[in-house]
């Protein structure tokens, strides 16, 4: 392995590398006169630019010159660092500089992006930005990553579906799993669905193989009616406490945890009669009348799309996606059992998504299913005669004119929500709950299945309403990241973190109080600055392996005890300082 670069007092030789990013950066800011104003720069020793930067041709370039000039610090002028800061970092690793001895500078989102119509002033700016970078960079200091022991063995909360498909991944590549449900009996919502779209396989039969994989995989160890009482510890070390039918307490060390809680369906209650009039149910509970049978008396069908979901801000705005394809396996149905009955879908969007579930949709206006768009501001109305028979009035968007409906049932599309234990999950894991009430991952594209928190992931309908094929996908995307850190036997935690200044502290715990990854414990420790004064007093210890780096505790900081590392006040003061010099 190359030997490092890390000495912290040598004079600087800042390399900056300017990304032209195609015509995202080149086609407004001019490069090469921002490459010839940075090497006007104290301390850079080369600048050049790029066509794109992050190719395998620019990373050979920034490490060809760090070798040949010596390099000991890095600045990279191009886009986001959330996508490419680590390949830079990693670059400078390989060339045997520190990684943590790199700086990046955003002249794209921050620059071209939004002065797309101004370039020469585009060019200015990218300028300053691009000084402000080696401004810090000066200051720069090598650190070093924290390695910590993973254990082989991950905790799935939840065996549905996604539950048991990451459960049974897991455990096929040798690793100890423990899957927890909190009812009696596992399968989460596929216990109560009849068949599945669009195969319509019976949802028993393919519940009953997984069955017989999970109970034939001794690296399984299933816990049902068992519940999530606390939770402690860091990637890799993780301790469990869990509550099986409300007695016996245990611990689970594990390495990763997985959250699959899943969800359960909206309960309308008041809307459209629901749970007031015969004959008003959900989509679920159709489920369970087609799976035994439906009533001979049964000729009219309606079905009434976006219950509860897709309202105004302040409500569940969000669309649920499965509830049109959910309509459409079930109008189908319907059509199959009784080719006579008369089948309608009252909408106000049709989310029929795929080539798979388009079909479906033909399939059924080839089957005579009945499709009436309405507005939201228009929704149907259900109403009783004097007989009892159900009546829906419904204005056509189509003939602009208002119809009535007589039915022998209808049928609500309700939206899947967050259910309480899902909820109460979310404090004790220390992971965010989205507007929406599912839980939030760290990225929607980077990052889908993992949590800001190492070492713990979500997949399923915990993190938001999806179909069965869907949530299988998403377990196997959980499955392959939680194996990554217990294969590996180890983790090393960003060295972006806090640090403390002993003899600054006054232990008032305000930094404790603020973090909200509890990565800050009060110690009592004897200073060697109290010659006098030998007595224990408290002070903040900062866990490097929790800790995210967001600083909230260094604001929080009465005393400026608290620095962070990679960001200094001194480097941030470069920074600001440098902003304002042209």
């Amino acid at each position: 392995m190359t030997k490092k670069r890390t000495q912290a007092k040598e004079n600087s030789r800042i390399g900056v590398f300017i990304c032209n990013c195609g015509i995202n950066i080149g086609g407004v800011v001019d490069v090469e006169k921002v490459v010839k104003y940075a090497k006007t720069l104290p301390g850079v020793a080369y600048a050049e630019s790029n066509l794109y930067t992050c190719s395998s041709e620019g990373t050979r370039k920034i490490s060809d010159k760090i070798r040949e000039y010596g390099l000991n610090r890095v600045v990279v002028a191009s886009c986001t660092p959330r996508t490419h800061e680590p390949l830079f970092r990693e670059t400078c690793e390989e060339a045997g500089l520190n990684k943590y001895l790199f700086e990046m500078a955003n002249i794209r989102e921050h620059c071209s992006w939004v002065h797309m119509k101004q370039p020469k002033r585009a060019t200015r700016k990218a300028e300053d930005i691009v000084r402000m970078a080696v401004a810090k960079a000066r200051l720069l200091t090598p650190e070093e990553e924290t390695e910590v022991s993973v254990t082989p063995s991950s905790l799935v909360i939840g065996a549905g579906i996604s539950g048991m498909e990451a459960a049974l991944c897991l455990a096929n590549q040798g690793f100890k799993i423990y899957l927890v449900e909190k009812e009696p009996t596992a399968g989460g919502m596929l216990r109560n669905l009849n068949k599945l779209y669009p195969t319509n396989e019976e949802a028993s039969r393919f519940l009953d193989s997984i069955y017989q994989a999970l109970n034939s995989n001794k690296n399984i160890e299933l816990l049902t009616s068992t519940k999530i009482l606390d939770v402690k510890g860091y990637v890799g070390n993780f301790e469990v406490t869990v509550s099986k039918e409300g007695k016996a307490e245990t611990v689970l060390k594990v390495g990763t945890i997985i959250v699959a809680t899943g969800a359960e369906e909206f309960k309308p209650a008041g809307m459209y009669g629901f749970g007031q009039k015969n004959n008003v149910i959900t989509q679920i509970e159709l489920e369970r009348l087609l799976r035994t049978g439906l009533p001979d008396d049964m000729k009219k069908f309606v079905m009434i799309q976006c219950v509860g979901a897709m309202e105004e801000p302040g409500g569940r705005e969000y669309c649920s996606r499965i509830c049109c394809a959910v309509a459409l396996k079930n109008a189908l149905l319907i059509k199959e059992a009784k080719p006579d009955s008369e089948v309608y879908i009252l909408y106000r969007q049709l989310q029929a998504y795929g080539r798979e579930y388009e079909s479906y949709y033909l399939k059924a206006l080839e089957e005579k299913v009945k499709f009436i768009n309405f507005l939201p501001q228009k929704p149907p109305v259900v109403t009783t005669d004097a007989s009892g028979k159900l009546k829906i009035n419904v204005y056509n968007t189509l003939i602009e004119k208002e119809i009535t409906i007589e039915s022998d049932l209808v049928v609500l599309s309700t939206p899947l929500v967050q259910h309480e234990s899902g909820k109460s999950l979310s404090p004790l894991l220390k992971v965010p709950l989205g507007a929406d009430g599912f839980f939030l991952e760290a990225h929607i594209k980077l990052r889908p299945v993992d949590f800001a928190t190492d070492g713990i992931y979500v997949c399923g309908t915990a993190h938001s309403p999806k179909a069965v094929d869907e949530s299988i996908i998403q377990a196997h995307a959980v499955a392959s990241s939680a194996s990554i850190p217990m294969s590996r036997g180890h983790v090393r935690s960003e060295a972006i973190t806090a640090g403390v200044i002993e003899n600054l502290c006054r232990g008032c715990g305000k930094c404790r109080d603020t973090c909200e990854f509890n990565a800050i414990t009060l110690e009592e420790k004897v200073l060697n600055a109290e010659p006098f004064f030998r007595a224990p007093v408290l002070v903040a210890k900062v866990n490097e392996v929790v800790c995210k780096g967001c600083g909230s505790c260094a604001i929080a900081c009465p005393t400026g005890a608290i620095t962070m590392k990679h960001f200094t006040d001194k480097q941030i003061l470069a920074e600001i300082k440098a902003a304002y010099r042209s």
